[in-house]
């Protein structure tokens, strides 16, 4: 009885084990893992924190949106991965990869609302109606806006430039 009570426990750790490392790790199956990026990302607690951060987001802008957006913002994402993937390419990969991810997440989270906003607020250049601009912004790292003029829709990101900062 004591010899089936000491395998039990130890099939217990040995699963809540398992159950904790494959929480540490990816969205993705990094058994199935393909490239120098997504062995990276598959190596790197912070990249796959990243990485499941994505699939969070990801997964609520698939939700706001109808089955034809979703065809396109499966799309997208495709498109992304390959991107993201070409950061084999770079000079520091990593640091590509962490970018790439940053600015996705939160380019989803401002299209699709899906962070805190500001606003919308009216600029106007030279007190001309039909230059008006409405910008939207949102709390996301790093921060963004989404400006709108007539059925144009651009997001833009906060970064540091040499006297402070400015939307890019």
């Amino acid at each position: 009885m004591r010899r089936l009570a000491i395998c039990f426990l130890v099939g217990l750790v040995w699963t809540c084990t398992s159950a904790v490392v494959l929480a540490e790790g990816p969205a993705f199956d990094c058994e199935q893992a393909e490239g120098e990026v997504e062995e990276l990302i598959c190596g790197d607690g912070e990249l796959a924190v990243l990485d499941r951060g994505l699939d969070e987001v990801f997964k609520a802008a698939m939700a706001a949106v109808d089955e034809d957006q979703q065809k396109l913002l499966r799309a997208e994402q495709r498109g992304w991965i390959k991107g993201r993937n070409d950061c084999w390419k770079e000079g520091s990969v990593r640091g590509c990869v962490e970018a790439n991810y940053r600015f996705r997440i939160s380019e989803l989270q401002a299209v699709y609302r899906l962070a805190p906003a500001r606003g919308p607020f009216i600029y106007a250049c030279d007190d001309n109606p039909a230059s008006e601009i409405e910008a939207t912004f949102f709390k996301t790292d790093p921060p963004t806006a989404r400006l709108e003029r007539g059925d144009q829709q651009v997001t833009v990101w906060l970064v540091a430039t040499g006297s402070g900062s400015r939307y890019e």
